[in-house]
């Protein structure tokens, strides 16, 4: 394979999905990889990574009673990508993880992507950065590279053919648009700091994920300080239809914990005066059921 077609196999990882429901699953598989592949390690065995799969997918994925890590390590054969060491492994049936550990089922990426990755370090910083970039914000791309063992100072997202298509369908006056709306305050907890007339650590959030087909419009979007920004990202938070605060019951600590969040459950959020403008039940509910760590129910 050339190195363009390498990277359009890895842009177009065919992902399951059903009413806009997250499917990383894939994504997070490749990182890992990657990573192990930066530590000199080619094939996974399932059995010895099943658990470190399993804990990125429950940390990054979707809130779900249940992981199944075991599925994308069959099905990302169908992409061109990677391979097993099996070759009696049905690649569109979904095994149980027993099986294939029982199997002892081995997988790696393919003899042409790992030469090419040899050959040309750079693919990786274009696959990982690209995979980050259409499938999570960037507010977990750091800790997401920590934990997959890839270094964040080389791993970038690049303007290269293969993530600028997705970078060109933003609105660049997605922040400016929200930020005014909000009258350039933290719709959770009022912070407002300037420099200048400049507003400094204050972002313009997306409600439902731009990775996740979120619009780039008033309705989808809230302003918030970076600390509340990447702990609503996380699912530590969300708003009810009424807009009114939640806190996940997975949150635990001690500094912090009453001054970023408990304080604010219960509260409303700060609405914009135009009504319009307010978050839409649509991308409300996409959040809390597709982000939000909590246990309760609308």
């Amino acid at each position: 394979m050339t190195r363009k077609e390498i990277l359009e196999r890895f842009r177009s990882l065919t992902t399951w999905s059903r009413r806009g429901e997250r499917a990383p699953h894939k994504p997070l598989l490749v990182l890992y990889a990657l990573g192990r592949l930066a530590q000199g390690e080619r094939w996974l065995n399932y059995g010895d990574v099943e658990g470190d799969l399993a804990r990125l997918l429950a940390e990054f994925g979707p809130p779900r009673k249940a992981h199944r890590p075991q599925f994308p390590f069959v099905r990302l054969v169908n992409d061109g990508v990677w391979e097993l060491n099996k070759d009696d492994i049905d690649t569109k049936r979904d095994y149980s993880s027993g099986f294939l550990k029982e199997q002892k089922v081995a997988g790696s990426f393919t003899e042409d992507v790992i030469e090419a990755l040899r050959n040309d370090p750079e693919l990786v910083q274009e696959i990982a950065g690209g995979l980050l970039e259409e499938s999570f914000p960037e507010t977990m791309h750091e800790d997401i590279l920590q934990a997959v063992g890839l270094d964040s100072e080389y791993v970038r997202v690049l303007d290269s053919e293969y993530v600028i298509s997705k970078r060109l369908k933003r609105n660049p006056e997605f922040r400016r648009m929200v930020l005014k709306i909000y009258d350039y305050k933290c719709a959770v907890c009022g912070f407002d700091i300037k420099l200048g007339s400049m507003p400094v650590a204050l972002e313009a959030v997306h409600i439902k994920w731009h990775q996740a087909g979120g619009p780039d419009i008033e309705e989808n979007g809230i302003a918030m300080c970076t600390m509340h920004h990447k702990l609503f990202d996380r699912g530590a938070f969300t708003f009810d239809r009424s807009l009114t605060l939640l806190v996940s019951d997975s949150v635990t600590g001690t500094v912090g914990v009453d001054e970023w969040l408990l304080r604010y459950r219960g509260k409303k959020l700060i609405t914009p005066d135009i009504p319009v403008y307010r978050p839409a039940r649509v991308f409300l509910d996409w959040h809390f059921r597709e982000v939000y760590r909590g246990s309760v129910s609308y």
